[in-house]
């Protein structure tokens, strides 16, 4: 598990703005960019998320733009999808996979204990 790779690259801004389009539909909340999030959040995804990158740092990058508020709604929770579907790329029984999407949403949410990271970051660092 302690590899890198593009976790990211099939997560286009375009895709992230549709993720918060379906999630603001389904609750009749406002779609819309902040004026004071979406440009820098927009620029960071872009320029990070075809990198190569361990998926601690993957979930990190999810975690910055959820918190930069690029949406007036639902950022956390597009964020989290997107880097609770990143554990479908790893070959793990489905009791670890649920573990770590409901871990990874956690830490992207910014609702996770310290002690959750740190189980977290020790899971991305072991051998496979």
């Amino acid at each position: 598990m302690n590899d890198t790779r593009p976790w990211l690259e099939r997560f286009t801004w375009d895709f992230v703005v549709a993720q918060n389009a379906v999630l603001c539909q389904a609750k009749n909340a406002l779609h819309k960019p902040t004026s004071d999030g979406y440009a820098d959040t927009k620029a960071l995804w872009d320029t990070h998320h075809l990198e190569p990158m361990s998926l601690m740092e993957a979930v990190e990058l999810c975690r910055k733009c959820h918190r930069m508020a690029p949406f007036c709604f639902y950022n956390g929770n597009t964020f989290a999808a997107i880097a609770r579907s990143m554990v479908g790329q790893l070959d793990l029984s489905a009791a670890e996979a649920a573990v770590l999407r409901s871990l990874t949403g956690h830490i992207v949410a910014g609702v996770a204990t310290p002690g959750q990271i740190e189980s977290f970051r020790k899971f991305c660092e072991r051998d496979q």
